[in-house]
């Protein structure tokens, strides 16, 4: 962020306040006023509370860990406590506090997964860390002082606060392995792997680099997906394309016959009969980047008459937010998520449902709220197809559709056959999975899944869509006796914050669209910048954030008759009552704006979606 910006608390307390008082005539606005984002003294102690919460991440498992680093070195396994206390999804002390988190602190993979390639690669230079403002690198040779200053700018621009460079001497060979084990990434790298693959295609060493420097480039460039179509018409284009931050960007152009090769062996790295190009298919296979393993999930299924087409969804865990990471902007509903997530005593049961289209990252935050359970006291079962992560001191149900007991509802009836606390369900697709749901709820535990629905209170609509007609009645009001909390959610584009062009907001918005947000018109936004620069691959975009649309329900199981009652008649009704909390997309999109995240003009498209 730059120097000069307000802190995002200011940001984000003046755009609610201004809001609440352009509506305050007419009260439209769904909140309440005392239901406003907290300031002073509650943000001080919400700030605090998520202090003690990463705190207490890392010590939960400290013990566990530490007796299982003993066993694996046993069996020859190395790993650092770090590294292990990082897969069981406990949250670093570098990112406890959202000020100091990524702007002064930082680890060598963080540093990594955001600064632009082409500003430390070629420098042939170890990124260590950055601790309170000294970056600390090692390099492989001297780097004069317009090196040094470049890679400092580049730092800064991309939202760390360098003030000096730290050189480390390491041993010339340690550190050439170093970069060898680390460094596997880089666009010139693909780019010179697949040209003298191309020239020699028999040359199956330059087929496993190059399916190599695929993977590692589509990680750097933060793609969640990697598409392949093999296609022999010599009119249809074989084209790999990567999906970033949402949209598909065409990467390489392969001839048919190159495709076909590389297809072949994707297929057989994850175990998949690769002669069989007409049955869609599952697989998977792991592959080591930047020191630790990313999982790569393979589907493969029949393109045109003759072709393939091949999805791989790179699971890396460290790309997963944590808890309070993902809640930051929203911040007390986190902690009403917090508090249901570590009830004081069993059987408090209840039900959280995360709703919004495929892709809008449900399953990010279902896993944010699974780390954010005490695993090492409470049993965390959960039931999912596929699985995606998998999740140390957690039990793992995989849905196998078609065989008998293998389905959503099947599983859930026999998982509270195994005392959990915790019951994780990864979709609403049926009236069976919805009914036992909803009863495993009401038998005392914590049910949390998700559901597709375009809005918080839609998805009591979709819910009820999904019950037996002949026991809609009685199953609305377990609903509505369970539901603790509905999440909503969307993922916007954010701006690249080195290169967005300052502006105000009476220059990109209508005077409706200044009215709908309830803008004056003189306040202080950023637009996008559609040639980009080096920081965001010239793209004006940089990554994406949490837009949520929430339903937070206060009162005891035993005063939710106006619940039952709003959800028999008119959802709608539930706007304004006492014990319900709700967080529109509009009030989101007014801090996102005021805070120079997203564009005024992008900010309405989201809004009349």
């Amino acid at each position: 962020m730059d120097s000069e910006d307000p802190p995002i608390e200011i940001i984000k307390k003046s755009g609610v306040d201004s809001v609440a008082d352009a509506r305050a005539e007419d009260d439209t606005d769904r909140r309440k006023e005392d239901k406003g984002s907290p300031v002073g003294y509650e943000r001080r102690n919400m700030a605090d509370r998520r202090k003690i919460r990463s705190k207490e991440g890392r010590e939960r498992y400290l013990d566990m860990v530490q007796r299982e680093r003993s066993m694996l070195l046993e069996y020859g396994v190395s790993r650092s406590t770090e590294q292990l206390l990082d897969m069981a999804g406990a949250v670093s002390g570098q990112e406890q506090n959202e000020e100091e988190g990524i702007k002064n602190r930082a680890t060598g993979d963080t540093l990594r997964s955001i600064l632009p390639v082409q500003a430390w690669l070629p420098l042939s230079i170890h990124l260590i860390g950055l601790s309170d403002g000294v970056l600390k690198i090692a390099p492989l040779d001297d780097l004069n002082d317009k090196q040094i200053e470049t890679l400092i700018s580049t730092a800064r621009r991309s939202g760390f606060n360098v003030d000096k460079v730290d050189i480390e001497m390491w041993d010339r060979a340690e550190l050439l392995e170093t970069l060898r084990s680390v460094h596997d990434l880089s666009a010139d790298r693909c780019e010179k792997t697949l040209s003298q693959w191309l020239g020699d295609i028999d040359n199956g060493l330059l087929l496993n680099r190059f399916q190599r420097d695929l993977l590692a480039e589509a990680l750097q460039m933060r793609a969640s997906d990697i598409h392949l179509v093999q296609d022999n018409n010599p009119d249809a284009p074989n084209w790999i394309k990567y999906r970033i931050d949402g949209d598909l960007i065409p990467v390489h152009l392969l001839p048919a016959e190159a495709m076909a090769r590389l297809t072949t062996l994707l297929k057989r790295d994850a175990g998949l009969n690769f002669g069989d190009r007409v049955t869609p298919k599952d697989g998977r296979f792991g592959f080591m980047w930047q020191g630790r393993n990313v999982d790569v999930r393979v589907a493969a299924g029949p393109q045109a008459q003759d072709g393939e087409k091949i999805t791989l969804r790179l699971l890396d865990r460290a790309a997963l937010k944590g808890f309070d990471e993902l809640f930051r902007r929203h911040e007390d509903v986190g902690d009403h998520l917090a508090n249901l997530l570590s009830p004081e005593i069993k059987g408090g049961g209840g039900l959280i449902l995360l709703s919004g289209p495929t892709g809008s990252g449900k399953t990010t935050t279902l896993y944010a709220c699974v780390q954010q359970i005490d695993r090492r006291r409470k049993h965390v079962l959960t039931i999912e197809d596929p699985i995606e992560y998998e999740l140390r001191y957690a039990t793992q149900w995989q849905v196998r559709g078609g065989q008998g007991g293998g389905d959503f509802a099947d599983l859930i009836r026999a998982s509270m056959r195994h005392d959990p606390d915790y019951i994780i369900i990864g979709e609403m697709r049926d009236a069976d999975t919805v009914e036992t749901s909803l009863r495993a709820a009401e038998s005392g535990h914590t049910v949390i899944s998700t559901i597709h629905a375009d809005t918080a209170l839609q998805t009591f609509e979709r819910m009820r869509s999904l019950m037996p007609a002949e026991r809609e009645r009685s199953s609305t009001y377990t609903l509505a006796q369970q539901v603790r909390a509905i999440l909503n959610q969307r993922l916007v584009r954010t701006l690249c914050r080195g290169c967005a062009h300052d502006s105000t907001a009476k220059e990109s918005l209508t005077p409706s669209d200044l009215n709908e947000f309830g803008f004056n018109g003189d306040e202080s936004v950023k637009t996008h910048n559609t040639s980009g620069c080096d920081l965001c691959n010239r793209t004006g975009i940089s990554g994406r954030t949490l837009l949520l649309d929430a339903i937070l329900i206060t009162s005891g199981p035993g005063q939710r008759n106006h619940v039952y009652e709003a959800l028999m008649n008119n959802p709608h009704d539930l706007i304004g009552q006492d014990d319900i909390v709700m967080h529109t997309r509009r009030e989101g999109l007014v801090d996102l704006v005021l805070g120079g995240f997203v564009d005024p003009k992008a900010a309405v498209s989201y809004l009349e979606e």
